[in-house]
């Protein structure tokens, strides 16, 4: 019993690792989140590349969703244990700030290898999120992680990347975003069904602005600079 076991952890060890390591160099063929979402919403997806992407996608996926990106490993130690200690919420405020504990990383680990999952299994997710979290650090790097990110992500109804959220919103190619399309399309992430850039919701219209604003202020930072050159 304890060999089949031994066999199995292996097996799942190998074969995932394999996985990630393919990955890399091609485009996940399709996700977990995104076949629930072709039954009921359709799917419109277009994977492209590093250099089919607004610089201003980019940035605004830093600036809004992981501003230690290009510092940590995996996971922002601050952040999680601001999550741990939240402040109480505004009784006026109704409308959901942006960012948490998760990291783009994390949320890559999530989006390709594992399922949303709601509040109930996010346990029995965790620790498979760190394992792939990991090792998309180890083997993909920022560059990757970022694309791979921007390429699955989902950013409205049946829509999942950028390129298919620019020409859903804005009927243009993503390398054409501009800073504030691309700020609202990412306003949007927290619950991208829910809050659109076109028709814009009160939550993006409310958001976006924050994000350019964020956006001004890291992008001189030089890790930054190198990893969007």
């Amino acid at each position: 019993m304890l060999k089949k076991i031994r066999r199995i952890i292996l097996y799942l060890f190998l074969s995932s690792f394999l996985y990630v390591l393919i990955t890399k160099f091609i485009e996940p063929p399709i996700t977990i989140t995104q076949i629930t979402n072709a039954f009921g919403l359709g799917l419109q997806r277009d994977y492209v590349s590093w250099n089919n992407m607004s610089y201003n996608i980019k940035l605004a996926a830093i600036a809004s969703e992981d501003q230690s990106f290009t510092d940590h490993m995996g996971f922002d130690w601050d952040a999680i244990e601001k999550s741990l200690h939240p402040k109480k919420k505004s009784k006026r405020s109704k409308i959901p700030l942006g960012g948490g504990a998760s990291t783009i990383s994390q949320q890559v680990a999530k989006n390709v290898f594992l399922w949303q999952g709601g509040r109930y299994d996010r346990y029995i997710r965790k620790i498979p999120e760190i394992y792939f979290t990991f090792l998309v650090e180890i083997i993909w790097g920022k560059k990757r992680i970022l694309e791979v990110y921007l390429n699955v992500i989902e950013t409205g109804p049946g829509c999942f990347g950028i390129e298919a959220a620019a020409q859903h919103y804005f009927h243009k190619s993503a390398k054409n975003l501009t800073r504030a399309e691309a700020a609202m399309i990412v306003a949007g992430f927290p619950n991208p069904k829910k809050f659109t850039a076109s028709p814009m919701t009160r939550r993006v219209s409310w958001r976006y602005p924050q994000i350019l604003r964020e956006m001004n202020n890291i992008e001189t930072d030089e890790d930054v600079i190198a990893l969007l050159k």
